[in-house]
């Protein structure tokens, strides 16, 4: 069975594919196609957010792509910036006109803070009115599933133990080199999914020397030993790419890690970023 095929279950009995194919620095205008790709691949998964300004190229790679809208999974998130129930609302009403899919299968806070104060100030308040925007839409049933992206675990308690809709998901930076174990062991001792963004960290994981020999052992690419290994922590896997050659080869990931390689996986050390190391979430904030 293809890992395009495996799904896990929500804690509110939703369905989302465990391999999505994320989207962020993908432009508008090549979105459509990258999405088109995926989906006629077999990806049924595909993350987007407001801050990455291609809702638009993704819903209209949806529509084109000829596949029931009812197999799909399509995700985005609230501006991190959104700290208010009326913004929210607002915000909510934009994402579902630019995408123009009918509903939305899962939208998260993308974070706790506004992104020029990451792991700054508290914004408890403004995110408990912008979470009650999202349980209102999903009550409503424009959405399906609702949580959080990039939240600790206190972060993520004041939304479980604020709102009346738990959240379903967290989605974090995850991948061989930056494991963050106590906060996935959190996330799943509240029955909320994991979902890992940059599981090659943005690229910058293929020279290393490490995770290399570790592939050679499986016969595998290094992109295909770190999906894997996300996949294998519990999460959904969510690898960035808008060309096709290098989406298939990111599905075929049917092969399993042993246990000890999977703890020198996640005991290892690599947070170099290169060029995106400007970006809030990779400065180790």
């Amino acid at each position: 069975m293809s890992i395009l095929n495996e799904t896990y279950t929500l804690s509110n009995g939703v369905e989302i594919p465990k391999l999505g194919l994320g989207t962020w620095f993908i432009d508008d205008g090549d979105a459509a196609d990258a999405v088109r790709a995926a989906i006629e691949i077999g990806y049924r998964n595909i993350d987007t957010a407001q801050a990455y300004g291609n809702e638009r190229g993704v819903g209209e790679g949806v529509r084109a792509s000829g596949v029931a809208r009812d197999e799909l999974f399509v995700s985005t998130k609230l501006a991190a910036e959104v700290k208010d129930y009326d913004r929210a609302v607002a915000a909510i009403d934009g994402s579902l006109a630019e995408l123009d899919i009918d509903y939305i299968d899962l939208m998260l806070i993308h974070a706790p803070q506004p992104w020029e104060d990451f792991r700054g100030g508290d914004y408890s308040d403004g995110n408990r009115a912008a979470w009650k925007a999202l349980e209102e839409a999903y009550e409503a049933g424009r959405i399906r599933a609702i949580g959080v992206s990039n939240f600790l675990p206190d972060e993520l308690d004041d939304v479980l133990e604020n709102g009346t809709v738990a959240a379903h998901v967290n989605q974090i930076l995850v991948h061989a080199g930056n494991t963050p174990r106590d906060l996935i062991a959190h996330c799943q001792g509240k029955d909320v999914l994991v979902e890992a963004y940059s599981p090659i960290a943005h690229g910058q994981i293929l020279g290393n020397a490490r995770i290399a020999a570790i592939a050679r052992r499986y016969d595998v690419s290094v992109p295909q030993l770190c999906i894997r290994y996300t996949l294998q922590l519990g999460a959904v896997s969510l690898p960035k790419t808008a060309d096709p050659d290098h989406m298939r080869p990111n599905a075929r990931v049917d092969f399993e890690i042993s246990e000890a390689d999977m703890e020198a996986l996640a005991d290892l050390e690599e947070k170099d970023y290169g060029e995106h190391a400007e970006f809030p979430v990779y400065r180790g904030e």
